[in-house]
């Protein structure tokens, strides 16, 4: 028996399927032969000698959801909305340096809703842009409406802060529609799916700090090579400190295999630890960093909240 460092507050660091855990296996199409056949798989170390690069970029986002509004058509018909605040940064670290900046952070409104009549809305000196959403815009299906608002952020400020054709940018997150980035990696630290057999997965269970499996495929809307690897600092349990990795689709296998093992001697050295980050190892220190910054930028959720309600409240008058 393992007690994770992670904390149970933010879930688990492994919701997967199969015996591990309650979620169903995915359904998608996996390609296992990719860098070693599956009959050989086995924990790969970091190359020896290989070095990480010396600039690392490391790009998150942050959201919250400010107040839920309604919109009242002149027919009677009301609309849910959602006013959010999200933003998106990087953080820039010099390896050879020993230092790290953050180099470009930016914040966005929006007011989300599928009413026709619904516009911008200005909120004391903060004004929500009016995104409109397809479909009747149920108050449960808001929240996501944000995601690619904030992604298009973070795909912004991503190519904006890169000067250095050798570096590495780190997603945090799966890299979705943000694969045309060259040299980025999509870092994912809560297992939600289960991609594996048994037999496999037991390799990735396996995994001593540093150590990662060989390159798969995933045939699924996104695609994408991926790897699995585990970070120092973890408990022992069987999933502490594993993370997934993953990579363009748009690469070749011999390019995809370059990027894990070159996140393999970059990754492990920006872990977290239990008594610094409720989610360590996985939530990299940049990246932790990172989150505080972007929240604070957000504002105060309760004074952005009474600004809402008085420019609902000018708007019925």
């Amino acid at each position: 028996m393992y007690v994770d460092a992670w904390d149970p507050s933010y879930g688990s660091s492994f919701e997967g399927g199969g015996e591990d855990g309650p979620a169903s296996p995915s359904s998608a199409q996996v390609d296992t032969d990719v860098e070693v056949p599956a009959a050989e798989w086995a924990p790969i170390d970091a190359p020896p000698g290989r070095s990480a690069p010396d600039v690392v970029l490391l790009v998150d986002g942050v959201r919250r959801n400010d107040a839920g509004l309604w919109t009242q058509e002149e027919d009677g018909t009301s609309y849910a909305g959602l006013a959010a605040s999200f933003a998106a940064g990087v953080v820039r670290c010099d390896l050879a340096r020993g230092s790290a900046e953050l180099v470009d952070a930016r914040v966005g409104r929006g007011l989300f809703t599928a009413s026709p009549s619904a516009g911008d809305v200005q909120a004391g000196s903060v004004r929500y842009q009016v995104h409109r959403v397809s479909g009747t815009g149920e108050a449960s299906k808001l929240p996501a409406a944000v995601q690619p608002s904030l992604t298009a952020l973070e795909i912004d400020i991503s190519g904006m802060a890169r000067d250095d054709r050798e570096d590495l940018l780190v997603v945090d997150g799966p890299l979705r529609n943000r694969r045309h980035l060259p040299r980025t990696i999509g870092y994912v630290k809560t297992q939600q799916k289960q991609y594996l057999p048994a037999a496999l997965t037991a390799v990735v269970t396996a995994l001593r700090p540093g150590q990662r499996t060989p390159v798969f495929h995933l045939g699924t809307v996104w695609g994408g090579w991926s790897w699995y690897l585990r970070l120092p600092g973890g408990s022992g349990a069987p999933w502490s400190g594993i993370v997934r990795v993953e990579c363009s689709p748009d690469l070749t296998p011999e390019q995809a295999i370059e990027l894990a093992e070159l996140s393999g001697v970059t990754l492990p050295r920006f872990a977290s630890s239990a008594y610094k980050d409720p989610r360590a190892p996985q939530n990299l220190v940049p990246i932790a960093g990172l989150e505080r910054r972007l929240r604070g930028m957000l504002g105060d959720a309760r004074v952005l909240h009474r600004a809402l309600t008085l420019a609902a409240a000018r708007n019925r008058t």
